[in-house]
């Protein structure tokens, strides 16, 4: 059974009551500095590295609705349209560079104050800026999945029989989203020609948990492992909008473990957050990590 997808949330009076978040890191680093912190980040985490959020200012839920796991799975047209938006859009994301934000965490990570990385974001650049054995909650957009045999590939290899299959496609990418998607014209996706999997000709997916999937349950444990053991949990650049991240919130929370968020703007969380930071990350964490000893 497979969760409705929630594209959007509306504040409730308990968050719209709180004071604006601060600018002060200080109360942050002085929890970091205790050790024994997991970080959750989302999109927001990867708008400097030119991939834009989901419902930030210039969110691109605002004009793009994300492909569902229904929506893909039972439409023949569905699976056409998403992959040849993204094919165009990967390219994108895969030339990605990871930024100040991304560094930090790896650099928090490496100097002992972070025992686990969550990322709700598919575009792998923790990893690219050195963080280690990050929890990817909904995938990565590097992996291909079969649906009908389960056989796993690179995404890379995909791109090339992509490429060869359809050798007369032009298109131009006008706006990359977090999922990879980006957004053309029916006609253009039309004449895309789909390819199915190398070894039972099935259906290929992203190895990615589209709106409306259930993230897998083993992965889901290993985060609240890591939660349950945390001293803090410091969220980076998420509205916490969908519940598959929210939940380790609301669960550190009722624990007493302190949440710590960092995010410009309002977030489901904030009623749950001992500590609110409303700058951009990049800035924040690196000035987060130049005063910790």
């Amino acid at each position: 059974m497979r969760s409705r997808p929630t594209l959007q949330w509306a504040p409730g009076p308990d968050v719209l009551a709180l004071e604006p978040g601060t600018t002060d890191v200080g109360p942050l680093a002085e929890i970091v500095a205790g050790r024994n912190v997991v970080v959750l980040s989302g999109a927001g985490l990867s708008t400097e590295s030119g991939i834009p959020d989901y419902r930030g200012e210039t969110g691109s839920l605002r004009t793009h609705t994300p492909m569902t796991y229904d929506d893909f799975a039972t439409s023949e047209a569905g699976r056409q349209r998403y992959w040849a938006r993204s094919h165009l859009g990967w390219r994108t994301i895969a030339r990605a560079h990871p930024n100040d934000g991304h560094r930090a965490v790896a650099a928090l990570q490496a100097r002992g104050y972070l025992t686990g990385v969550i990322t709700q974001n598919v575009d792998g650049l923790h990893s690219a800026a050195g963080a280690r054995d990050v929890i990817e909650l909904h995938g990565n957009l590097d992996r291909v999945i079969c649906l009908d045999c389960g056989t796993t590939s690179a995404r890379e290899a995909l791109d090339t029989r992509l490429r060869a299959a359809n050798t007369g496609f032009e298109a131009e990418a006008t706006r990359i989203n977090p999922d990879g998607d980006v957004d053309l014209p029916d006609e253009v996706v039309q004449h895309f020609t789909v390819v199915p999997c190398t070894v039972c000709n099935g259906v290929l997916k992203p190895d990615v948990v589209f709106f409306g999937e259930n993230v897998p349950k083993s992965r889901v444990e290993r985060c609240y492992r890591l939660i349950d053991a945390a001293n803090a949990v410091l969220v980076l650049g998420s509205s916490l909008t969908v519940m598959s991240g929210f939940r380790f919130v609301r669960h550190a929370a009722k624990a007493g473990t302190p949440v710590l968020i960092v995010n410009q703007g309002i977030t489901r969380g904030d009623p749950y957050a001992l500590h609110r930071i409303n700058l951009p990350l990049g800035q924040a964490l690196t000035e987060l990590s130049a005063r910790l000893p």
